[in-house]
């Protein structure tokens, strides 16, 4: 079995509310989850209104198809431009 986890940190430079956050967290997670079989949490953060911090796990059989997945998740939450990316860590166990 193996497991990938993906912790990704987003900053909201412009943001003035949580209210403001949480829309912008909810579209992520569920963009996120209609194209991708990953669990997906904010998992830090919750009471910073310019900061989003996403956990990502994916589990399987096969490492490149999770490190692949994580990977094209990454480009993804990129590529959506809802708020600019300041960090990324992946990790990948084999159990």
């Amino acid at each position: 079995m193996v497991v990938g986890t993906l912790k990704i940190e987003f900053c909201l430079p412009e943001n003035r509310s949580l209210k403001g956050k949480r829309k912008v967290v909810r579209s992520m997670i569920d963009k996120v989850k209609s194209r991708f079989n990953v669990s997906v949490a904010e998992v830090g953060s919750n009471d910073k209104w310019q900061k989003i911090e996403l956990g990502i796990s994916a589990i399987g059989n096969d490492r490149r198809h999770i490190d692949s997945s994580l990977n094209h998740i990454l480009e993804f939450l990129d590529s959506l431009y809802l708020a600019p990316m300041v960090n990324s860590e992946m990790e990948i166990l084999n159990l």
